[in-house]
């Protein structure tokens, strides 16, 4: 499992990113490359940007139960695994916007280093260890930049 904290594992990250171009085909599912870039970035938004809600107390029971675990574990997420609501992308993206926007996600997540994810609270989850933080961002990126094979 790559490290988000880790610089060489970051740039490498930012390096899958760049080789995508905004005609990428994915290997598998639905999504054009810039939905796929979109959609990577809903996980950084939750952490970040105050644009999404927090799932009522019943349903983050529900994600806390049973999804959590297969979110923050070091298992490879299965090939065409079912989308939550929130992050699934109806409308075309700018491929450059998404892309930049990821980039500077991975960075800030980066710079802001491993001690500020430990106990941080997830808006589905409750608290994650840094660990968990990181296996939940490193393997959704790795996921996805499979799907496009890069």
């Amino acid at each position: 499992m790559q490290n988000v904290f880790i610089k060489e594992d970051c740039d490498q990250f930012i390096g899958r990113i760049n080789q995508l171009k905004p005609d990428s085909q994915p290997l598998w599912g639905k999504m054009s490359v810039d939905k796929m870039l979109a959609h990577c970035n809903v996980t950084y938004e939750m952490v970040y940007d105050d644009i999404h809600k927090k799932p009522n107390a019943f349903m983050r029971f529900l994600l806390k139960s049973f999804v959590k675990n297969k979110v923050v574990d070091e298992s490879p997420y299965p090939k065409n695994i079912k989308t939550a609501p929130q992050f699934i992308i109806n409308d075309d993206r700018n491929f450059e916007i998404e892309k930049e926007r990821l980039i500077s996600y991975i960075n800030k997540t980066l710079l802001l280093g491993e001690s500020e994810f430990e106990g941080k609270e997830s808006l589905s989850f409750g608290k994650l260890s840094s660990r968990e933080w990181n296996n939940m961002f490193a393997k959704h990126l790795d996921h996805h930049f499979t799907q496009f094979g890069v």
